[in-house]
């Protein structure tokens, strides 16, 4: 009877799409909400492009730009589930869950695995576990006080080591970690080991002897074939007890991650992944296919799970290097090569392939062995096509980037040039490489720096975020663009900005020179915020000069400007003329002193 109950329960799956709710609150059925532009920056993009992508980790609060178009929404790191009798009786003969691991093969003699949703959730009742965060987001603006702080759960499960894993987005901007496995009443303390927030990643560790006691870890498995089964166990919306929704895979290739805004690989399932599914495992078998993370917004029962290479990529960064260590890139922006006459244009002969180089990162190793127009031909070997993929398996394909993303931090890799006609081998050292403008930012206060009621920051996309809903249109044109396009020239480049400025008799009719990059302080080019804060910390003239975007000026009388300093910060109630990060010598902290008295 019970199983036949079960039976029922699994059969009647509906997922829909449940937005975020505090802890106490009622479960309310409606659309997920969206979020964000974003450009999509591939780790060696085919092309260099922006797109608008309406994304949203759904397990945040805080205003962000929202957009009812159907674009990826991550799945929330939220409430609960659909409950499910855990009982585990084998009464149901070859029947619908009667096999546990079963092997068959295709057309094309690839050996797939069917799974069964019974024996996925029976394998993960030791392994998966709730998890519940409680989070404060920095408040862009206003850099020097976070937001308020929200809960939030998802879930998570057991790997080797006793480490817990789950999404990056589960536990972003923490201050809390509490996780609770299936069948006890209570909640044990974790603490963040690492965070991959690019591949929306984090591995929790738990002290407590208690907690460990009857859990087992579940193991790694490989990428399913497509149309192989896979049964998505975790704590979605809806109740307390652990849930689990089947279904099969229907893609598998670099996909937009919306937390990380980055390009990975990823898988496309027809199970629900629901509010609250983060971070649970997707089992094919008797192993993890990958980690649920996030879902199409405006579409049923589209969601995503991130494969096994990519959480071992992580995991081995963490290993070695005891942190997270990135994605790689090769720092280059590619044209696909389809038209025949570009081809033969770029002296490519018949039979040849490959793309063309339109722009390089000058902070990349390619920038010294590689230039712009060059054709590359093939990557470690493998031949690139003229869209830019490469053979994946089973007459798949994916784009070439994903062979570069999966090298280690200072790995090599061969590739074959055509340049001005001739053929050339290079070998490139391969690094994680940072924008210009940072796209996430996470488990970090914003840097600020604030003289004579000026507020000096970092530009950066969560920054524009901050225009509210329509971002994208409502923020200063320049700095968008600048933010989505432009690249680093130097090492630790930052485009400085005047945020705002607080009002004071030392700066009055400077107020409508906000939102304008500070190109110069005295003459000397401003390189980033640390160099702006010593420039003017430093300054031994009587008049302080800012040179901003649009031609515009501002002058201060120096020693005035940094009197008026102390009033300008009680009279608002800021602790700190500058944020922590720009703290590093005495003499900083003399000046804070100074300020504030």
């Amino acid at each position: 009877m019970q199983s036949q109950t079960l039976r029922r329960a699994l059969r009647a799956l509906s997922p829909t799409f449940i937005p975020k709710i505090p802890l106490s609150s009622t479960p309310k059925i409606t659309k997920l909400p969206l979020f964000s532009t974003l450009t999509t920056t591939s780790t060696a993009a085919i092309t260099t492009t922006t797109t608008t992508n309406p994304l949203t980790p759904s397990c945040y609060t805080n205003k962000r730009a929202i957009y009812e178009d159907t674009h990826f929404s991550k799945s929330s790191n939220n409430d609960d589930h659909t409950v499910l009798d855990d009982d585990d009786d084998d009464d149901d003969e070859d029947g619908e869950f009667g096999s546990r691991v079963v092997s068959e093969f295709d057309k094309s003699g690839a050996k797939l695995t069917v799974t069964d949703a019974y024996a996925a959730i029976e394998l993960a009742l030791d392994s998966v576990v709730k998890i519940f965060t409680v989070a404060s987001s920095p408040n862009y603006l206003l850099p020097w006080q976070n937001k308020s702080q929200r809960e939030t759960m998802g879930s998570g499960f057991v790997i080797s080591g006793r480490r817990i894993i789950t999404n990056a987005h589960v536990v972003a901007d923490q201050t809390f970690v509490l996780v609770r496995k299936h069948g006890s009443p209570t909640k044990y303390r974790a603490e963040v080991q690492a965070v991959g927030h690019e591949c929306d990643l984090a591995i929790l560790v738990v002290e407590s002897e208690e907690f460990w006691q009857g859990m087992t870890h579940l193991e790694l498995g490989d990428i399913p074939f497509l149309q192989e089964a896979v049964a998505v166990v975790g704590y979605p919306q809806g109740g307390d007890n652990i849930s689990v929704t089947k279904g099969v895979v229907s893609r598998v290739e670099p996909t937009q991650y919306v937390h990380g805004a980055s390009q990975l690989l990823a898988i496309q399932i027809d199970a629900a992944i629901n509010p609250g599914n983060s971070g649970g495992p997707a089992i094919m078998g008797d192993k993890v296919a990958g980690v649920a993370f996030q879902n199409l917004s405006g579409a049923e029962n589209i969601g995503y799970i991130i494969p096994v290479p990519v959480i071992k990529h992580f995991i081995a960064g963490v290993d070695e290097r005891g942190t997270y260590v990135g994605f790689c890139s090769l720092g280059l922006s590619c044209q696909a090569m389809e038209n025949p006459q570009m081809r033969e244009h770029f002296g490519m002969h018949p039979g040849m392939t490959g793309v063309l180089i339109s722009k390089i990162n000058p902070l990349s190793e390619a920038h010294k062995v590689l230039k712009k127009d060059d054709v590359i031909l093939a990557f470690d070997g493998v031949p690139i096509a003229n869209d830019g993929t490469v053979p994946f398996r089973n007459r798949e394909r994916i784009t070439f980037d994903h062979l570069v993303s999966m090298k280690k931090p200072n790995e090599t890799a061969e590739l074959k040039v055509l340049r001005n006609g001739e053929e050339c081998s290079v070998t490139i050292s391969v690094q994680p490489l940072q924008p210009l403008v940072p796209v996430q930012q996470f488990d970090k206060l914003p840097s600020y720096y604030i003289f004579a009621g000026l507020v000096f920051v970092p530009l950066s996309q969560p920054y524009l975020h901050e225009y509210g809903e329509d971002w994208y249109n409502a923020s200063p044109r320049r700095l968008c663009e600048r933010a989505l396009r432009e690249q680093p020239k130097k090492a630790g480049e930052q485009l400085v900005i005047l945020s705002q400025v607080l009002m004071d008799d030392i700066n009055a009719g400077y107020e409508r020179l906000a939102e304008l990059q500070v190109k110069k302080v005295n003459g000397a080019d401003v390189d980033n915020l640390k160099h702006l804060c010593q420039l003017v910390e430093d300054c031994n003239e009587k008049n302080l000069r800012l040179d901003l975007d649009d031609d515009r000026v501002i002058v201060l009388d120096y020693h005035k400007a940094r009197l008026a300093t102390s009033r300008i910060l009680k009279r608002h109630r800021i602790p700190s003329a500058m944020s922590s990060d720009l703290v590093d010598s005495e003499r900083d902290e003399s000046n804070i002193a100074l300020c504030q008295n």
